[in-house]
């Protein structure tokens, strides 16, 4: 199993929802978080003023698969969430020792 955490543009979680819905991922986590990466936030204007803008915001999704179903995730957010131009976002891979149902106690795949 992994855990797959991305950090998408807030307008394109939808789309990231309705992409991975097809390839059949079920459930994730979804999350609203604030940061920067090389492009070390910007500057907006507002009321005639401008000011700076260090920390942008974004989604961050965490959804756990099975190992088979990495890449189907994977290419989905790809598509869904990118629009070519900076802060599209990134996709973290890790792997996921363990799962377990709370309400059945099933375990690992049969848990997700």
């Amino acid at each position: 199993m992994k855990m797959i955490t991305a950090v998408i543009k807030p307008f394109k979680v939808d789309d990231v929802r309705d992409a991975l819905a097809r390839v059949g991922i079920q459930g994730m986590t979804v999350s609203e978080v604030k940061g920067f990466g090389r492009q070390k936030g910007h500057t907006e204007l507002y009321r005639g003023a401008e000011y700076v803008v260090d920390f942008v915001p974004k989604i961050k999704l965490e959804l756990a698969v099975a190992d088979g179903r990495v890449d189907q995730a994977v290419d989905a957010i790809l598509q869904a969430a990118g629009t070519g131009k900076i802060g599209d976002g990134k996709i973290f891979i890790t792997a996921l020792e363990q799962a377990v149902r709370i309400r059945t106690g099933e375990t690992d795949d049969d848990a997700l």
